[in-house]
């Protein structure tokens, strides 16, 4: 029962994330996109520390985790928002949900590359899946090489910052609570998004005031359900569940936010999406580690049996 608690935490924290790469496109294409973000994360970072406050939660971090705060809001929070946004400006929210798919797949390269952890055969095979299925994804359409696009670039790099971003997050969650080192994190980015707000969109600001209450109502959704709400469900179901588990449900959330983006924005999916869809979900279970973790605790309770 309490397994089925768990999924059902990971199920609806990815309905949230489907529906918000559809209310990040329609936030960023009404608003300047980097002072939109940085007002949208900082609304979120404020989220978080309400909440935590109501669980005693907050206090104040060491020397040390201030290090990993600054790093890991540099590139979780500055560098993926950053990219994020300006990319769904120039690029469909199916490419986008598409891309953000490879998450658990960089990661796991990350971890290879930085932490030391085995290259095997299977991931091997998930990481050459994963990279046929963002070719596909990009070369999506009719318009063949042409349409490729500067959006999708942009939102490679917003997700390979924030696959960077986690080792530095790991290291830092052995003594900072990893919601609390959330709730730093997209406080401290937003400000540094801020701060590029100003130098990038001068007239940033005052060009707020021709948001209507049906966008603002998106924008609230958006910074306090699925940022913030939805990032410390996701963080608890990963202590509850563990990190093979809940990445299996991000494959979920891929083809919601194509499904999202089809229903709410009639954006097209045509076949090579499809086959995109096909090749990234494979390759986000052989590459992130999964398949081999969920193989070895079962082979060990059988042994155990």
């Amino acid at each position: 029962m309490n397994n089925l608690r768990i999924y059902l935490i990971l199920a609806g924290t990815m309905i949230l994330w489907g529906l918000n790469v559809t209310a990040l496109k329609v936030i960023v294409g009404n608003f300047p996109p980097i002072t939109i973000t940085s007002l949208r994360v900082f609304t979120a970072g404020v989220s978080v520390f309400i909440i935590l406050y109501f669980f005693k939660k907050v206090r104040l971090p060491s020397r040390k985790e201030w290090t990993y705060i600054i790093g890991g809001g540099l590139l979780n929070v500055t560098g993926h928002h950053l990219f994020l946004g300006v990319g769904l400006t120039e690029t469909s929210a199916v490419n986008g949900g598409l891309i953000l798919g490879l998450g658990p797949l960089l990661t796991a390269l990350m971890a290879i590359l930085f932490l030391g952890k085995k290259l095997t055969f299977v991931r091997t095979l998930g990481f050459i899946f994963g990279g046929i299925g963002v070719t596909l994804t990009v070369l999506a359409g009719s318009t063949g090489i042409s349409g490729m696009s500067l959006g999708d670039f942009y939102i490679f790099l917003s997700i390979l910052s924030q696959a960077i971003s986690f080792i530095i997050i790991s290291k830092a969650a052995k003594t900072l609570d990893p919601r609390l080192l959330t709730g730093y994190m997209l406080v401290f980015g937003s400000v540094l998004l801020f701060i590029i707000g100003l130098w990038k969109e001068p007239n940033g600001l005052s060009s707020l005031g021709s948001g209507t209450f049906g966008l603002w109502s998106i924008f609230f959704a958006s910074a306090v359900f699925a940022t913030a709400i939805g990032h410390m469900l996701y963080n608890y179901a990963i202590g509850q569940a563990g990190p093979a588990e809940a990445s299996i449900f991000l494959n979920l959330n891929t083809f919601l936010s194509i499904l999202f983006a089809a229903i709410f924005l009639g954006e097209s999916i045509t076949s090579s999406h499809l086959l995109g869809l096909i090749f990234i979900v494979s390759g986000v279970i052989f590459g992130s580690g999964a398949l081999e973790e969920l193989m070895l605790k079962r082979r060990a309770k059988r042994n155990a049996a």
